[in-house]
């Protein structure tokens, strides 16, 4: 008996420092876990009920991984992702899942986000116009130009000066800055993504809070015409200096729509709605003119110059026009019992009967921790603990030899009795 206890308690001894080195050789994998050993006492069937019952040793229970927080260490590539907090990344190999905590990802050939394995990284899609949906497949890029888009809006926000007097010079002729009070510009773009220069121009009229507004497009006049006197628009405030009406109608809606333009470059005819009444609105005050609100809503084509993710795992592509495009949304995934996952390697774990289903949510909400982007999470294991741990499996295993080596000795003593 006290060789079977002895070398049952060599065998734990020795599991536990294989899990110790274990845990020490993958002190710097990205993602780790550390695992421990834990053990349990065994009585032999027969004894297990009678008080005075002698153990017959000790076995390998389980071996646990421990899935607390590891370091948060940051890097330089946008891609590299750290989840703070509860969750896996979800990870796609040919239609079969895992789940990791070791977010080193890179973009591939085909422009899929994949990691070292080349296990694509699964995210909620997004639709044309940005919105999350509740598709969930793998995360690929597109490189191709965004395609223009032809300015349809202009939000205008300004304060016409009520302090002014009529031009002195009449007609108004935008080459004759006595011909007009007020300018102001801003680029707007036709449906292949050209850029043309539009300009307002407000004449003060001889009546009182009376203005006349006239576009020009890259000199051109948009209500038609060729030479003074230009076709304008009109423009009257109330006596507290707000928009009234304009071209008599009552506003809101105040919009001066100016339809048909040709930009001269092969391109659609625009379309424009000047809105006076954005989230600034035109007011006529006793002060100088002033521009408050100046926007539009069009583009020209561009390239795509970078991603941001941020800590909801929103993923956004900028591109060299200023603008940008959600492309999904990093799914997370959860379980009940996350000691239950099994292993596969590589960092990696694999759903089971244990684990329970993996409940699947985007970061932030929930249980489910925050993703770090342009960062990595350590490896949980603490060096210092694991080498304490060695020490004692260490002496564990000289104390169970020691107890096979007085065994010896006593059963050697009792075979020499004659």
């Amino acid at each position: 008996m006290p060789f079977r206890a002895g070398l049952s308690g060599i065998n734990a001894a020795s599991a536990d420092l294989k899990i110790i080195g274990n845990n020490v050789a993958n002190a710097s994998t990205t993602g780790f876990k550390e695992s421990r050993a834990e053990f349990a006492d065994v009585y032999a069937a027969a004894d297990g009920g009678n008080a005075n019952s002698i153990g017959s040793g000790v076995k390998l229970a389980a071996v646990s991984q421990q899935f607390g927080q590891g370091n948060i260490g940051f890097t330089d590539n946008k891609f590299d992702l750290a989840i703070n907090g509860k969750g896996f990344f979800i990870l796609d190999d040919n239609g079969t899942r895992s789940y990791s905590r070791a977010g080193a990802f890179q973009v591939d050939r085909e422009g899929f986000v994949v990691n070292n394995q080349n296990q694509n990284l699964t995210v909620y899609g997004a639709d044309d116009t940005g919105n999350i949906t509740g598709a969930i497949g793998p995360l690929q890029l597109d490189n191709s130009n965004i395609d223009p888009l032809s300015t349809t809006m202009v939000d205008v926000g300004i304060n016409l000066d009520a302090s002014q007097s009529p031009p002195t010079t009449l007609p108004f002729d935008p080459n004759v800055p006595n011909s007009f009070n007020h300018s102001t510009s801003l680029t707007v773009y036709d449906s292949l993504g050209t850029s043309h220069l539009a300009t307002m121009y407000y004449v003060k009229d001889v009546a009182d809070n009376a203005w006349t507004t006239h576009l020009f497009i890259d000199g051109n006049n948009a209500r038609g015409g060729l030479a003074p006197p230009y076709i304008g628009d009109s423009l009257t405030f109330d006596g507290a200096g707000a928009l009234a009406t304009i071209n008599g109608t009552p506003v809101p809606p105040g919009v001066i729509t100016y339809a048909g333009i040709d930009p001269g470059t092969g391109a659609d005819p625009m379309n424009l709605d000047f809105n006076y009444l954005s989230n600034s609105p035109t007011t006529q005050f006793g002060s100088a003119f002033n521009v408050s609100a100046l926007s539009q809503n069009g583009y020209t084509s561009g390239r795509l110059s970078g991603f941001d993710i941020d800590d909801t795992g929103i993923i956004n592509a900028r591109y060299s026009n200023g603008q940008s495009q959600v492309l999904g949304q990093v799914a997370l995934a959860d379980f009940a019992n996350d000691q239950g996952l099994r292993p596969l390697g590589d960092t990696t774990w694999a759903e089971s009967y244990a684990s329970g289903p993996a409940l699947v949510g985007n970061p932030g909400a929930g249980s489910l921790g925050v993703i770090q982007s342009g960062a990595l999470e350590d490896s949980n294991v603490d060096l210092t603990k694991q080498l304490v741990n060695m020490i004692t499996a260490q002496r564990n295993f000289q104390a169970n030899a020691q107890v096979i080596t007085t065994a010896d000795t006593i059963t050697q003593t009792i075979i020499n009795i004659r």
